[in-house]
């Protein structure tokens, strides 16, 4: 990770409650709190329009595969992973929330590391 992430305050509460309730392999626990440690806490209208965040949808490349994919990020509670909407605390929303576009990202998923590039963050209408 170059850079630091930027997050809503919001978001960097209910990331640090789900790390409290571990929720989380240690591997991500780890990347986790070394991001909250550094991250920038921001206003939603200040939150840049190329950061992921939640009710977002984000177009995500696997880098050694090619394989592009694309998620909508929303609330925990409106999660439908069948319909695509994923929750803001899922795997692949913490390995890229407060990240932007073009970031590629290390992160130690369920089925092995995978390094994935931010193609586009779009919200939702």
């Amino acid at each position: 990770m170059s850079q630091d992430i930027v997050l809503t305050t919001g978001i960097y509460n209910l990331i640090k409650d789900h790390l409290r309730r571990k929720r989380t392999t240690i591997e991500e626990e780890n990347i986790l709190l070394e991001q909250l440690r550094n991250a920038k806490q921001v206003l939603r209208r200040e939150l840049p329009d190329d950061v992921v965040t939640v009710n977002c949808e984000v177009k995500i490349k696997d880098v050694e595969t090619n394989e592009e994919e694309k998620y909508l990020f929303v609330q925990t509670n409106r999660e439908k992973a069948k319909k695509g909407k994923y929750s803001i605390l899922s795997p692949i929303a913490l390995a890229t929330v407060g990240n932007k576009v073009g970031d590629v990202i290390n992160w130690p998923f369920e089925n092995g590391e995978k390094k994935i590039e931010i193609l586009s963050v779009a919200p939702l209408a």
